[in-house]
């Protein structure tokens, strides 16, 4: 109706510290994963009440960017609410859709990095091999699946699509969990380190089909090892 005007609503002392906090997240200030500091010290430095900080807490934890855990604090779980959604979904997942999923991406993410690399994404590529050979000699699990992870966020990167960066970086710790849970064999794990290196020469040769055919074959060759409870 004309002349008519809405009500102005204040906003609550607590939606602004759950926007502040988010923001304190997003930019990575507190990384996914780590514990943030204790309601104590936050309380003091930000200036408010511990209802209202608890209130903004359970906030950031509903929206699935925090945790908290019984006896141990609360940790960050994801840096916003797209990742949060994405990242559960792949965890409840079966193994199979994970892997089918996965082996979509990195095949086209692959491709697209073979024709369109730059000599910076082919030298982060060459500096992660590397990495990952360094990563095989201790034989520990979680390194390696580390640094395999950055290895693949760095192809996916080079593939210039900045919309399937994003998907894949929320989506890139689920994808490449299973293989920090898997037993260490040294066979499959030369085997997985040769294929990584044929498709970083296939995107340096700007060789699209070979590199999408390396990318599928690396996914498939960890599919077939977590079937056997190993690699």
């Amino acid at each position: 109706m004309e002349g008519l005007e809405a009500p102005h609503r204040a906003v609550s002392l607590s939606a602004q510290l759950v926007s502040s906090l988010r923001a304190h997240i997003a930019a990575g200030r507190w990384p996914v994963g780590t514990r943030i500091p204790p309601e104590s010290v936050l309380v003091q430095e930000l200036q408010v009440s511990r209802n209202t900080l608890r209130e903004a807490l359970r906030a950031l934890v509903h929206l699935g960017l925090l945790e908290a855990r019984a006896g141990d604090g609360t940790y960050v779980r994801a840096s916003n609410e797209l990742e949060s959604v994405l990242v559960r979904r792949a965890t409840s997942a079966p193994s199979e859709d994970v892997f089918e999923l996965r082996a979509i991406l990195e095949e086209y993410a692959a491709g697209l990095a073979a024709v369109r690399r730059t000599s910076h994404d082919l030298a982060e590529l060459r500096r992660l091999l590397g990495c990952a050979e360094e990563a095989d000699r201790t034989g520990d699990m979680e390194t390696i699946a580390a640094v395999d992870g950055d290895f693949h966020r760095a192809l996916v990167r080079a593939s210039g699509n900045e919309l399937l960066t994003e998907v894949y970086e929320y989506l890139g710790s689920a994808l490449t969990s299973a293989l920090g849970a898997l037993t260490w064999n040294a066979e499959a794990a030369a085997e997985h380190a040769r294929l990584h290196a044929q498709l970083v020469d296939a995107v340096e040769a700007r060789d699209e089909t070979g590199a999408r055919s390396m990318a599928a074959s690396v996914v498939q060759v960890t599919r077939h090892t977590a079937a056997r409870g190993e690699v």
